[in-house]
């Protein structure tokens, strides 16, 4: 799932400012009321989901089949247990009793029909339903608008769903984890475009109020089907300093950024008590279009990476709150290679392959795109642009864009350079290296293309044995590492500030429904 902020702040303190719980609390006001300083999201529609800060909301508000739990094991959410065919490719799921819509509907299996199909209808426009529902028999044929329903998605009665996918594949069940499959109710959606403004789901929360610039608020779910929440109201603030907010007593939570890290890390300095840190399943990184000038070359790409020093960032700059990342799978996802040998800082190196690539003297000038506000990544971001500016000769331009048209302007392939991020959306290799390299991948935004990267990929899609899976996957890595798509910057960490009377916080290393376990002891 894509994560905005700049370098520093998305991956240092892992400020996706979304996520797991879009944290950075706030508001005391009541034992059972935490105010939360959040980012505004950019959809509550589960099937338009494509970035980790509106996921932080949709997991809350919504639920699936499937969810994760904190342990990142994939368990029994709206269905209460399920039977896989001998061939592993069809799934019957019974659905649990209770399960209702936040304003009493009842939930049926074909509103889990309606939801597939209506994500994976053109006219909804998602982005991310091909990438995380087109494993289901009809889902891409549905999405080419050349069927009227998904064949893949039958419903048996009420309370019984199958699901039939093209093959066997073990990270099936996960790939149901993410907002794309989760149910939304047909009397909410259609009457009107933004319905997702005052969406109904059938999550641990009701949706309340959101007043645009200011704040979302969300309220208990008394007649979730699951554990009750023992918060009563969760309000999410998108204004105010939220490191001052926490100091001053206002706040029951909040992330650290670079700027007091320090500070707080002290063990001199009572707040180092009060410190959380927890690692994340994330990757920051510089995408390059393959398809556009002059990283066509992969000689250019490979002395791009050459070129930085990273190490040197993240000790100055970033003040080692992140782990230098030398390849994509981040530590914890299963596949990780820790003796991963990436194209490491060699200036001589950068130099040669550039004499040696098509471009040689005549390097164009170069674009680089980073979303959303830029104030708090800049020193990272012109550390880099320096660099390569310093080491290869090149002209460098650091252009910012609005979020939104970021991830606009991502999808159409329209940066030449960008910075972005990558959280894990279910805890498997495929998350990432399939979705984000394969050649026809709709998430594979550098337009990178290798038959050979490819038939690997398709090979781990369909390996039931696990250890060989695995080896799979760190071929493929090794080998994407090499062409150099990418420039793999750091894996991130987390860092809270958790007030004593904060109870059941556990935060996971990726989003996850967080606060139906969170009350306030006081």
């Amino acid at each position: 799932m894509r994560v905005k902020k700049g370098i520093a702040i998305a991956l240092v303190a892992m400020v996706f400012v979304l996520s797991l719980s879009a944290l950075s609390c706030g508001g005391t006001s009541g034992a059972g009321v935490l105010t939360l300083y959040g980012s505004e999201p950019s959809t509550l529609d589960p099937a338009l989901c494509a970035d980790a800060t509106s996921g932080g909301y949709i997991v809350e508000i919504f639920s699936g089949l499937v969810t994760l739990n904190s342990d990142l094991e994939v368990i029994p959410d709206i269905a209460e247990r399920w039977d896989v065919s001998g061939d592993g490719t069809t799934y019957t799921f019974h659905l649990r009793d209770g399960v209702r819509f936040h304003h009493g509907k009842e939930l049926t299996a074909n509103d889990i029909k309606y939801s597939i199909e209506r994500a994976a209808d053109p006219d909804t426009g998602s982005q991310v339903a091909e990438a995380y529902l087109g494993d289901i028999v009809g889902v891409k044929e549905k999405l080419r608008g050349d069927a009227e329903e998904v064949a893949g998605v039958v419903v048996i009665d009420d309370k019984t769903l199958q699901l039939t996918i093209d093959a066997a594949k073990a990270y099936f069940l996960a790939k149901l984890t993410h907002p794309a499959a989760f149910v939304v109710d047909e009397e909410n959606v259609e009457p009107t475009a933004d319905w997702w403004r005052f969406p109904s789901g059938t999550g641990p929360f009701k949706f309340r109020e959101w007043w645009s610039g200011q704040r979302l608020v969300l309220e208990r779910n008394d007649n979730f089907y699951g554990d009750i929440a023992k918060l009563d109201i969760v309000t999410f603030l998108f204004t105010g300093n939220s490191m001052m907010m926490y100091e001053k007593g206002q706040l029951d939570i909040t992330q650290v950024g670079t700027a007091n890290i320090e500070r707080v890390l002290d063990p001199t300095n009572p707040l180092s008590e009060e410190m959380v840190i927890v690692p994340e399943l994330s990757l920051g990184y510089i995408g390059f279009n393959t398809a556009m000038s002059p990283f066509d070359d992969e000689k250019v790409r490979q002395a791009f990476c050459y070129a930085v020093d990273k190490e040197e960032i993240i000790e100055i700059l970033i003040k080692d709150t992140v782990s230098t990342a030398y390849g994509i799978l981040p530590p914890g996802i299963p596949g990780y290679s820790e003796g991963m040998e990436g194209l490491n800082y060699d200036v001589a190196s950068a130099q040669q392959l550039i004499a040696e690539s098509s471009y040689q003297d005549s390097l164009p000038a170069i674009v680089l795109s980073v979303p959303g506000s830029y104030a708090g990544a800049a020193a990272s971001i012109e550390a880099i642009a320096w660099m390569w500016q310093e080491n290869l000769g090149v002209e460098v331009e650091i252009e910012v864009v609005d979020w939104d048209t970021f991830l606009d302007d991502l999808w159409e392939g329209k940066f030449q350079a960008f910075e972005i991020g990558w959280l894990a959306d279910y805890p498997d290799a495929e998350n990432f290296l399939d979705l984000l390299f394969h050649s026809e991948s709709v998430e594979n935004h550098t337009a990178y293309s290798s038959p050979y990267v490819d038939q690997l990929l398709e090979e781990a899609r369909v390996e039931s044995d696990f250890e060989s899976r695995l080896a799979v996957y760190r071929e493929v890595e090794q080998a994407i590492v090499q062409d150099a798509p990418l420039l793999p910057l750091w894996f991130g960490e987390s860092y809270y500030l958790v007030k004593p009377y904060v109870e059941g916080f556990s935060p996971a290393p990726m989003i996850i429904p967080t606060f139906k376990d969170v009350w306030l002891q006081k």
